[in-house]
């Protein structure tokens, strides 16, 4: 089984922040990130929804190279 890198946790705790963010949107109007960081249009704000957007982008390739590493 292959192991994760530092980089590859880094992404998941990134995704995990975003998707929990994403359920107080959905289930109770409440963006804690915007709360947090000074509204959606804050710099700070858009920054850490960019990044949170580029960790997802990364993740999709998790799904090919966990494939490729059964290959062996």
């Amino acid at each position: 089984m292959r192991r994760w890198n530092g980089f590859d946790k880094l992404i998941l705790i990134l995704i995990i922040i975003g998707a929990v963010n994403w359920g107080l949107i959905g289930f109770f109007r409440y963006d804690l990130i915007a709360a947090l960081f000074g509204g959606q249009l804050a710099a700070m704000s858009r920054l850490i929804y960019a990044i949170v957007g580029l960790a997802g982008l990364w993740a999709i390739s998790l799904f090919w190279r966990n494939r490729e590493h059964l290959g062996d």
